[in-house]
């Protein structure tokens, strides 16, 4: 059996580097064996192989394991058959399947087993749908032909159900030929050059209309999102389902982002089926959210219009100010992965709206739902931690435009700095256990989104405990579901100490230290971090920030403030994302619009701050802390 830290990196692997090398060498993907023996044999440009298999895996064959959606290896073949199994085993129909693992096995006479777990053959086998594509096309075949040529099959070869998506896929391929792309794992710097692409109009074209003409039967709505993204309105009921003007569901009539205002947008995972998760936001006693996000191609279904406020994120005061999107997947198997169609359209919608509604693009204001406070301590350890360790916000955040690793720097690390987590995704593997039936049984080795964080500088400390998470004094672990001791990629801490290759951080009022090594750092310095200290010992931290009793015209309204379990003491620091916090309780607790005093967003004066500060985001009062400087 291979290694399974080989057979992840197969194309690193096979290239018999080092897993970790000095000087990051560099290997032009479509001259790799692989790439170079499929597009012999099966007559397709080996750049045009290299650049689908970028499109639908990042060149990662995830040593043999599925996507949600049953996609198999770097060229993501779809296990048609075994799809459509699993729906009618869970009496669902569903859309159709585009079954490209079964195309490759007739067309290689490779096994399935084959085509699932081995990288050549699973890159063979979709050559061999391509090209059977291009020639029912009409299009001539050969290595040296135009990557242009190639456009209608490689979207009809994409396992694509949509022709939005069809489009959206190839489209993206050829950017990636014409721009050239790369990716540097173990080590290693994959890198695909800028090829010549001719004319893609006239294929484009024909494909266009396709799009125009599936449009049309499709349910309108007021879609909320870029022009051309594969997206459809699919409706969370708005009903009364009982006789009390509060039984209703599955969300709440609002006037975004005038009121509330909209200041951040959460990143979800379904932990079921898109279908399922299709059938649960149309059922008006469930809960809704804004967006639903397809793992096999990127489809998006809208559910409602950014105005009203969805019941997703388990905060009403997060919910109020909030856009919600799901994405097909698990957190906790470790076992499936995101697919690059669902990250590139997810980004796609979600840099549309942060543009739109004037949403800051960084970790504290486009956030996991395992970033989300609780808000009263009771609450805590029931909050969700999706879409989990394996879910990519570095590579999430290149896609939209806003790299976290600008701002920052490589230099020397000292007390007091900003730093950012930056561990990279592929080779930071943390531990995590529990994906399976075994809780006790370590996760599959891959790709992680944190640092552990221990109690002193050493990988024998005990790992920093979260007490709110544990409330009757267990202690932390590293269980899939466990985020007492991880700071996420991409939020920024306070540093309070440093010792050889170790950094400690301020988080959760307590010194947690992580591996932070000078020649391979895992977080880097922030420029102009902007930093708050409590003024007293057990400063309150809060999960919400509500108005002051003040506020409210009539007191049955009033909201209590309910500070969390934590404290933070003097001398502790903390990052502030947001000095603009709005102060505020959206009042909407009847069905009707036309009821008097209802439907209201009560404004306070009390201010607040929203911090980092722990795995959560969390708020302070202003009143409470003073800034400090370097």
């Amino acid at each position: 059996m291979a290694n399974p830290i080989s057979r992840r990196n197969f194309l690193v692997a096979s290239l018999a580097v080092p897993l970790v090398a000095a000087a990051s060498p560099a290997f032009a993907i479509d001259e790799h064996d692989q790439f170079a023996a499929a597009a012999t044999k099966y007559g397709v440009p080996a750049s045009v192989l290299a650049a689908v298999a970028y499109g639908q895996s990042r060149w990662e064959d995830h040593a043999g394991a599925p996507s949600t959606s049953l996609g198999y290896g770097p060229m993501h073949l779809i296990d048609g058959a075994a799809a459509q199994q699993a729906r009618r085993a869970a009496g669902k129909d569903g859309a159709a399947v585009i079954d490209t693992l079964g195309q490759a096995a007739k067309l290689t006479g490779l096994s399935k087993e084959a085509l699932r777990t081995d990288p050549a053959a699973n890159i063979a086998g979709a050559a061999a749908v391509i090209a059977a594509n291009q020639k029912q096309l009409g299009h001539s075949t050969g290595t040296a032909t135009d990557p242009a040529t190639w456009y209608a099959a490689i979207a009809t070869s994409s396992g694509f159900t949509s022709a939005s998506g069809e489009r959206t896929f190839a489209d993206d391929v050829m950017i990636d030929l014409r721009n050239g792309t790369s990716k540097k794992t173990s080590g290693v710097t994959l890198s695909l050059a800028p090829t010549r692409v001719g004319n893609v109009t006239p294929q484009r074209t024909v494909i266009t209309r396709r799009v125009e003409e599936s449009q049309r039967h499709r349910q309108n709505g007021p879609i909320d999102a870029p022009r051309g993204l594969d997206v459809e309105w699919i409706e969370a009921p708005y009903e009364q389902y009982g006789p009390n003007p509060g039984d209703y569901g599955n969300h709440d009539l609002g006037f975004r982002p005038k009121s509330p205002t909209l200041n951040q947008l959460v990143i979800h995972d379904t932990e079921g089926s898109y279908a399922s998760a299709i059938e649960l936001v149309q059922d008006p006693t469930y809960l809704a959210w804004n967006y639903t996000v397809r793992s096999a191609d990127g489809h998006i279904a809208q559910h409602l219009h950014p105005k009203d406020i969805g019941w997703h994120a388990g905060n009403w005061y997060v919910n109020m100010h909030a856009i919600g999107v799901e994405h097909e997947g698990y957190a906790a198997t470790g076992a499936t992965w995101y697919t690059e169609s669902l990250y590139r359209n997810s980004a796609r919608l979600v840099s549309y709206l942060c543009r739109e509604y004037c949403i800051p693009m960084d970790r504290e204001h486009i956030i996991g739902h395992d970033q989300v406070p609780a808000i009263a301590t009771p609450y805590i350890p029931g909050m969700h931690w999706d879409p989990g360790p394996y879910w990519d916000w570095e590579h999430y955040f290149e896609l939209l435009g806003a790299p976290l690793h600008h701002g920052t720097s490589h230099r020397p690390v000292h007390r007091g700095d900003v730093v950012r987590i930056l561990p990279g995704f592929d080779d930071n593997r943390q531990p995590v256990s529990g994906c399976g039936t075994d809780p006790g049984a370590a996760c599959p080795i891959q790709g992680t989104n944190f640092v552990t964080l221990r109690t002193g500088p050493s990988n024998s400390a005990p790992l920093v405990n979260d007490i709110g998470l544990h409330q009757d004094g267990q202690p932390a672990s590293t269980y899939v579901s466990d985020i007492s001791a991880r700071a996420a990629a991409g939020v920024d801490f306070v540093v309070a100490d440093v010792s050889d290759d170790w950094t400690a951080i301020w988080y959760l009022g307590l010194q947690a230290w992580f591996y932070n090594p000078h020649k391979t750092p895992t977080a880097r310095v922030v420029a102009n971090g902007r930093k708050i200290t409590p003024r007293q010992a057990g400063t309150k931290i809060y999960g919400r920030a509500y108005p002051e009793a003040s506020a409210y015209s009539n007191p049955d309204d009033v909201q209590a403030l309910a500070p969390l379990i934590y404290t933070a003491d003097p001398g502790q620091e903390y990052v502030v994302a947001d000095a603009q916090v709005p102060t505020d309780y959206y009042k909407a607790q009847t069905f009707s619009l036309d009821t008097p005093d209802d439907h209201i967003d009560i404004i306070g004066k009390e201010r607040y701050y929203l911090i980092s500060f722990g795995h959560r985001v969390a708020y302070i009062l202003a009143d409470d802390v003073t800034w400090t400087h370097d």
